[in-house]
C-alpha cells in the first residue's frame, strides 16, 4: 500500500528532482540513485513503478537539447543487447520477493561506489583501447538487465562509451536515446507485472514538476557544475542508501 502522506514526498520530490539532473546532465550514471531512496520509504516494487514514468518524462525533455548529438552507431549496439537484458530482467523480477529485491538494488549501489572508488584510486584500470562491437551488444544487455531491476543501466553503458572516444556531448546525448528506447521497452512488462496503480499515478502527476525542473537544471548544468563535486554526493548517498537496502532484505 502507497501511503501519499507529506513524508513520502518530501523524500520523492529530492529523488526525482536529483534523477532529472543526473539523467539530463550527467549521462545517467546516477540516476538510479532516485529509485534506491524511494526504495526506503516503499516497496521496491512500487518505487521502481513510480521511477519509470518519471525517467521516461525526463528522457523525452532531454531529447530535443541533444537531438542528433549521439553516436548512432554505438547507441545502435547497446539496444540490440539491451533488449534480451530487459526479457530477463523481468523473468527474475516475476519471481523475486520484496527482500531480494532490497538486495539486488542495495548491491548494486554499493558495488556502482566500489567501482568507482577503484577506478579512481587506481585499483582496477580500464582499458584505453576502443571496444570491439561485440563489447557493445555485451555490455547492453548487462545495462537492459539493471535498467529493468533497479533502473541502475547507467555503469555498463559508461564502461563501453568511455573506450569509444565521445566527446562530453555525444556521451550524454547517446546516453539519452538509449535510454529513451529502453524505458520505453520497459514500460510493457512493468505494466504486466501491475508495478502502475492509481496511487502511483498520483504520485506522478505531483512529482512531475520535480521531473521537469531536475531535467533543465541538468541540461544547463552540463556545461558548468563539475561532475567531480555532483558524483561525490551522488556516490555517498548510494553508500548509505545502498547499505540500508541490503541491511533490510537480510533483516
Amino acid at each position: 500500500m502507497l501511503n501519499l502522506d507529506l513524508f513520502f514526498f518530501l523524500v520523492a520530490g529530492p529523488a526525482v528532482l536529483f534523477a532529472g539532473v543526473s539523467k539530463a546532465g550527467f549521462g545517467s550514471g546516477a540516476a538510479f540513485a532516485s529509485a534506491t531512496i524511494l526504495a526506503l520509504v516503499v516497496e521496491p516494487g512500487l518505487a521502481l513503478g513510480i521511477m519509470l514514468p518519471m525517467l521516461m518524462l525526463i528522457d523525452v525533455t532531454s531529447l530535443k537539447p541533444y537531438w542528433r548529438k549521439w553516436s548512432l552507431p554505438d547507441v545502435r549496439l547497446l539496444v540490440i543487447g539491451g533488449l534480451p537484458g530487459v526479457v530477463a530482467g523481468a523473468l527474475l523480477y516475476r519471481v523475486a520477493a520484496p527482500d531480494l529485491l532490497r538486495l539486488l538494488i542495495g548491491g548494486v549501489s554499493v558495488g556502482f561506489v566500489l567501482w568507482q572508488l577503484s577506478l579512481a584510486t587506481g585499483l582496477v584500470r580500464l582499458v584505453r583501447s576502443r571496444m570491439p562491437d561485440w563489447a557493445g551488444v555485451f555490455f547492453g544487455c548487462i545495462a537492459g538487465f539493471t535498467t529493468f531491476i533497479s533502473h541502475a543501466g547507467g555503469p555498463p553503458v559508461a564502461v563501453f562509451l568511455l573506450s569509444r572516444g565521445l566527446s562530453k556531448t555525444q556521451f550524454q546525448a547517446s546516453t539519452v536515446l538509449l535510454f529513451w528506447i529502453l524505458n520505453i521497452v520497459k514500460f510493457i512488462p512493468y505494466a504486466a507485472l501491475g508495478m502502475f496503480t492509481a496511487q502511483t499515478f498520483m504520485a506522478n502527476l505531483v512529482l512531475a514538476p520535480f521531473a521537469l525542473l531536475g531535467t533543465w537544471v541538468g541540461v544547463r548544468a552540463h556545461h558548468l557544475v563539475p561532475e567531480r563535486v555532483f558524483f561525490g554526493i551522488t556516490y555517498v548517498l548510494l553508500m548509505v542508501t545502498g547499505c540500508k537496502l541490503i541491511w533490510d532484505g537480510l533483516t
